[in-house]
């Protein structure tokens, strides 16, 4: 049984509770730890994070990061966790729950910054860095050991140690042999976790898990199981293969691999995402054109930076809408070339905006980019558009600038005159 200290790096005796260097009660223990190399590394409720950190009168109080009370929440801190409120939950609900949460609102140009100081750390490791999002992301440490003279298990700990340390936010890290025992395993010890799922127990492990465990398997496919009888992982093992792929076609197949704690993907620097978006719900229902260009355009600008920050872009735009009924449009325009850039994205989702005004009542609006692809097939010379390859030059220099003096330095008329929400 391989073990070490998370807080010096120390090797620890095989069941060592205390570190008998520094003291510390942070041992990681595991027969596989030294051979494991495929991490899952995942911000600690990261927007919150930020703001705790540069507010530190926040630290003992429950924080919110979200929209006004028909937004929804973006974030919390795990003390406003406790009380139940959780991501994506409307802003009312998680208000009643938790009545004297502390409500922030997003700094995207700032989660940027740090989430691209985050991602830099990890290259320093290894170039295998897929981004799922601002901030988590898969490595694959297979052949860096030699590099730095440290299991991928230690690296993985000193990179925890050092976001900490040079950021001031705290990280949890899952390590397994593939990507899906990986992201599992960093969910299992939150906040500042180090969670191990190694090969022997895999199997046994997953046995009495719900189905709702397995990545992919959203509500949908769980309520067709559901009705099957099938409702935790050790039935899907149990299952003959054949049966599944006739009950299920490829999703048997599949569901069958990941109850056996296969997974054949690799991690691809520039593969999974497959979207880039964002949006915002309004204080009152708008229908005014003028009104909604100006929040479109922010919501474009916060596309394009979660893109830049993520070295990724997008061959298509896309623009949602919400009607005061709760109906929802989505539009979307495929590209001649993939983008990154705020200003095409924005020039595109304003036409199709354009097409939707017909006295409706909006109610949320938001932007974004599929087909996703790597930075450097985005935005080439548009010889078409003559002001294209200005317009892409003024947007960079307003990147260097916002990096270098704070993510709200710079900012272009129209977002200047986009109403406060």
């Amino acid at each position: 049984m391989s073990a070490f200290c998370r807080d010096c790096l120390t090797d620890a005796a095989d069941g060592a509770t205390r570190c008998a260097h520094c003291r510390g009660h942070r041992i990681v223990s595991h027969a596989e730890l030294d051979t494991l190399t495929i991490a899952h590394l995942d911000c600690d409720a990261f927007y919150a994070a930020i703001e705790k950190r540069d507010d530190p009168s926040l630290a003992d109080k429950p924080v919110i990061v979200g929209g006004g009370k028909r937004g929804v929440v973006s974030t919390c801190c795990y003390i406003a966790r406790i009380d139940g409120v959780r991501s994506a939950m409307p802003m009312f609900k998680a208000l009643k729950l938790c009545p004297k949460a502390v409500v922030i609102k997003p700094r995207m140009a700032k989660y940027v910054e740090e989430g691209r100081r985050v991602r830099a750390m990890m290259r320093d490791l290894t170039p295998m860095v897929q981004p799922l999002s601002l901030d988590e992301a898969y490595l694959d440490l297979s052949g860096t050991e030699k590099l730095h003279g440290r299991s991928a298990a230690k690296t993985m700990a000193a990179l925890a140690k050092r976001i900490e340390a040079e950021i001031g936010i705290t990280v949890s890290i899952g390590l397994s042999y593939n990507k899906f025992l990986a992201k599992l395993a960093s969910e299992l010890d939150k906040p500042r976790g180090f969670a191990v799922i190694g090969e022997a127990e895999a199997v046994s492990f997953l046995r009495d898990k719900p189905v709702s465990m397995v990545r992919g398997a959203g509500a949908a496919l769980q309520a067709k199981l559901a009705k099957d009888g099938i409702t935790r992982i050790g039935q899907l093992q149990d299952a003959d293969e054949r049966d599944l792929a006739r009950r299920y076609g490829s999703t048997g197949l599949w569901l069958y691999r990941a109850a056996h704690a296969q997974d054949s993907r690799t991690v691809d620097p520039s593969g999974e995402m497959k979207s880039i978006s964002s949006e915002t719900t309004f204080n009152e229902n708008l229908a005014d054109y003028d009104e909604l260009e100006k929040i479109l355009w922010r919501q474009c600008e916060r596309v394009s930076a979660r893109a830049k920050a993520m070295d990724l872009g997008g061959r298509t735009v896309t623009l949602k809408l919400r009607t005061g009924g709760f109906k929802i449009k989505t539009r979307s325009m495929s590209l001649d070339a993939p983008t990154q850039l705020a200003d095409r994205i924005f020039r595109v989702a304003r036409e199709m905006l354009k097409r939707e005004i017909d006295g409706t009542y909006y109610r949320l609006i938001g932007a974004g980019l599929h087909n996703i692809c790597g930075a450097s097939e985005c935005d080439p010379d548009d010889l078409v558009d003559k002001g294209a390859g200005k317009r892409a030059k003024a947007e960079h220099a307003m990147d260097k600038v916002r990096a270098k003096f704070g993510g709200e330095a710079l900012g272009k008329g129209r977002g200047l005159r986009t109403p406060a929400r």
